[in-house]
């Protein structure tokens, strides 16, 4: 019998922060979810801890502020965000898909490439045609609602050929825009790699997404040991693999990804949750069906 709880109210005096995912958990894109703003609000507003936003969005954390600001979700819900965009930026500053790259993305991610103050910053990255790059960046599809990623075998046999690596900014490889369901650089990337491809990562769930995470979260309070924090997401490959891989506890929002699998209205039927955790490898601490 894997547990369901009712509200994070029910968690509240055993855990000191929340590492939550946005897509899904907080937003589907367009709006906010009312009751996971209250949530947040609230724990915060309470002294109960503090919010940690660990996104899989290829972009800075400024421009996943800018766009929190411009759907309704106001700064009251968090404290600080970690995103696949700065660890996968702060990784290719370091050159580690040289320095004359390929941008497979819409041109609205272009923040990708602002710089950034860190340590062994190679002297520049250049953005160039496919025929000329030496690596390759991959955001997303460039028309991520229509494309698919066959689309792109043809790019990647020439890319493989040349032996180039594929830096991974969001390893998710689905996600819900409001009711259609969009590939992400995730879905890219498995492809390179099963091609022949070498496919670098840097978001949920491996590890230097966290390493982000825990170091705004030490920048906010020094004291809070990793048995103290929770990690709230939709994604079992990506939020709950990655919570169990940090040795953290996780809270899976069911309505978000699984809600069909999981049968979710306001919570999970009991047995189609224990018939879906029971094929995963990885199992989540508990279960409810919206942050709330």
């Amino acid at each position: 019998m894997h547990p369901i709880i009712n509200s994070i109210k029910d968690l509240s005096k055993k855990y000191e922060a929340l590492f939550v995912d946005l897509w899904g958990c907080v937003h589907d894109g367009y709006s906010p979810f009312d009751e996971a703003l209250n949530a947040l609000k609230n724990y915060r507003a309470k002294g109960l801890g503090y919010v940690v936003l660990v996104t899989n969005s290829p972009r800075p954390s400024e421009s996943v502020e800018r766009q929190l600001h411009k759907i309704g979700v106001p700064t009251s819900c968090w404290d600080a965000i970690a995103t696949s965009g700065d660890s996968a930026r702060a990784a290719m500053f370091k050159g580690v898909v040289n320095q004359k790259v390929f941008h497979l993305g819409p041109e609205n991610d272009s923040g990708f490439f602002n710089n950034m103050e860190i340590i062994d910053q190679v002297s520049s990255i250049e953005r160039v045609s496919a025929e000329n790059a030496d690596g390759i960046v991959c955001t997303g599809p460039f028309d991520d609602l229509n494309d698919h990623p066959e689309d792109y075998k043809s790019l990647f046999t020439n890319f493989i050929n040349r032996k180039l690596k594929m830096l991974c900014a969001n390893p998710d490889i689905v996600v819900d825009r409001g009711h259609k369901r969009a590939y992400c650089a995730g879905a890219l990337a498995k492809l390179y790699t099963e091609m022949g491809g070498e496919s670098l990562y840097f978001g949920k769930p491996h590890k230097p997404i966290y390493d982000l995470a825990f170091d705004h979260l030490k920048k906010i309070d020094p004291n809070i040991p990793n048995d103290k924090i929770l990690c709230i997401g939709d994604g079992m490959l990506t939020d709950i693999k990655g919570a169990v891989a940090s040795k953290l506890d996780s809270l899976f929002i069911t309505g978000g990804l699984a809600s069909q699998e999981t049968n979710t209205v306001i919570q999970p039927n009991q047995n189609k949750l224990n018939n879906f955790l029971d094929r995963q490898e990885f199992k989540p601490t508990y279960s409810i069906g919206f942050l709330r």
